[in-house]
């Protein structure tokens, strides 16, 4: 069951509300509650140094957003991790190997948690990403 606050804030912080529930076809309650939801910490289930990364993220300027939704993993560290888990599939990976493949498994799930993290922000301020392309589906994550 919601429940339901007053909160008293300033006049023109209500307008950018009032704009960017109208320009995203929503509530000012809704658009208010979601960006609530947006900066207070996520899941407590995720490490600590990536909880905190994600909790920053609202803050962060629009340009520092977009920069975050570039993949992280360079194209070397794709390579590898694809070739790991064709590897996994094939044979036993050897400790190392496991202990790089799951490394790398966790970059590209960070990447992955800050890039819709940053999305999601950048919609809720008014930006169109439905037209951004989608990544190429690959083998990335799974062990």
């Amino acid at each position: 069951m919601p429940a339901t606050i007053a909160v008293h804030i300033p006049e023109a912080l209500f307008h950018k509300l009032k704009r960017a529930a109208d320009l995203t076809h929503r509530s000012v309650e809704d658009l208010t509650a979601t960006s609530l939801e947006a900066i207070l910490p996520v899941m407590p289930d995720l490490p600590l140094d990536v909880a905190n990364d994600l909790a920053a993220m609202p803050l962060f300027s629009d340009n520092a957003l977009w920069a975050a939704t570039a993949a992280s993993l360079s194209p070397t560290e794709e390579f590898r991790l694809s070739r790991l888990n064709t590897a996994a599939g094939d044979q036993d990976l050897t400790a190392a190997e496991e202990e790089e493949q799951q490394n790398l498994i966790s970059a590209y799930q960070r990447s992955v948690l800050c890039r819709a993290k940053a999305l999601a922000i950048l919609a809720q301020r008014g930006h169109r990403i439905s037209g951004l392309n989608a990544p190429e589906l690959s083998d990335h994550g799974r062990s």
